[in-house]
């Protein structure tokens, strides 16, 4: 005769990390920013997720690469960075991130606000594309006039 041993199935509670989320716009991009805090040390390495891809294999171009890790660069801070992204280029994009990624670095750290304002990474660059009018090819280019 055997016995049934009643097994308590451990369950594990997962702790979820806080984060800081922000957003960051330009042109048609809009991009949400998830800063984590983490204790660990990098080894010299950015560790930023764009759409479940690292970085660096989502922008192509080493000047987009640096222009994501540059509020990095200038507060001498290191983070784990997940970025979910829309809309645009990949380059305007690469600019979204890199508002998004200063102003979550301002919300947990307001003593680095004079040194990123300095440099220009809290600034939204406003410039859209201009809507096309009645009566005109394009925004500003009006119909060609036909004397005939």
């Amino acid at each position: 005769m055997e016995k049934k041993v009643a097994t308590k199935e451990k369950k594990e509670t997962v702790k979820k990390e806080r984060y800081v989320e922000t957003v960051g716009r330009r042109k048609t991009s809009i991009v949400r920013v998830r800063l984590f805090p983490t204790k660990e040390k990098h080894g010299g390495k950015y560790d930023v997720v764009v759409n479940d891809v690292p970085f660096t294999k989502y922008f192509p171009l080493e000047k987009q690469r640096k222009m994501v890790v540059s509020p990095f660069v200038a507060t001498e801070q290191m983070y784990r960075v997940t970025v979910h992204a829309k809309g645009g280029g990949v380059s305007s994009q690469a600019d979204a991130i890199r508002l998004g990624i200063a102003r979550a670095i301002l919300s947990m750290h307001g003593e680095t606000r004079g040194r990123l304002k300095g440099l220009g990474y809290l600034k939204r660059d406003p410039r859209m594309v201009e809507r096309k009018k009645f009566g005109s090819r394009k925004a500003r280019r009006p119909q060609q006039w036909r004397k005939r």
